[in-house]
């Protein structure tokens, strides 16, 4: 029964629909923490990661992200 839920289209829809706006919240909640006082460095990636279970596009860019962060993980230990 659980399949047949999930596999219905509308449910499809819907739940895009709520991963869409819960993780664009979560980006515009970090964004905001950027001028107000908050980890708006954990947040944002948070919310990127929300919207690629959903996004093709978000996974690439969370991605980009991560490898952004190796980087600069190992520059700074160079120092």
């Amino acid at each position: 029964m659980l399949n047949r839920i999930l596999e219905n289209k509308p449910y499809k829809i819907v739940r895009k629909i709520l991963i869409a706006i819960v993780g664009v919240s979560v980006i515009l909640i970090g964004a905001a923490m950027i001028f107000l006082p908050g980890p708006a460095i954990v947040v944002i990636p948070i919310g990127l990661a929300i919207l690629a279970t959903e996004f093709a596009w978000a996974k690439v860019l969370l991605h980009k992200l991560k490898e952004k962060i190796r980087w600069n993980h190992g520059e700074r230990n160079l120092t």
